[in-house]
């Protein structure tokens, strides 16, 4: 079996946040447009890994909950309805060029880990969340980073 692995995904909670995953328990993470997080949902995630859902675009950004993958990759429908924002006129139904999976919601922490909070720890150092220029929307995280997060999260 491949070994878990960990992730950081963003959502703008105005959009779809925290509460709406626990609300609705599962989720398609659709409308990702860049290449490089388009390749990580399709080719990387594996069914059973977590990701941390970050609140970004938010004030403070930070993390506020758990998630995990429970679908294989699947064709983003979106980006063939005209209506959508998220449409790509180039995008072939035969040969789809955009996809998304099905995101459960695990847990909403007790209290944010802020944006702030990650760039002041020097245990959190090497996230690629606080790189200069690192704007993804889904990113790889190292388990030691994510479950410290989490502790800190869940910290009373």
């Amino acid at each position: 079996m491949a070994k878990k692995q960990y992730w950081l995904m963003k959502s703008e909670p105005d959009v779809y946040g925290i509460e709406d995953l626990e609300r609705d328990g599962q989720e398609p993470w659709d409308g990702i447009r860049n290449y490089q997080a388009r390749n990580f949902l399709r080719d990387s995630m594996k069914v059973g890994d977590k990701a941390l859902f970050y609140h970004s675009n938010a004030k403070p950004p930070g993390v506020v909950g758990i998630m995990e993958v429970v679908s294989e990759p699947e064709t983003d429908e979106l980006a063939f309805d005209p209506k959508s924002n998220y449409h790509d006129p180039k995008s072939d139904p035969e040969n789809p060029r955009w996809v998304q999976r099905q995101m459960g919601f695990v847990e909403k922490f007790p209290r944010m880990v802020s944006l702030q909070d990650i760039k002041e720890d020097p245990e959190l150092e090497e996230m690629l969340v606080i790189r200069r220029g690192q704007r993804l929307s889904i990113q790889p995280v190292d388990k030691v980073h994510f479950d410290y997060i989490c502790k800190l999260a869940r910290k009373k």
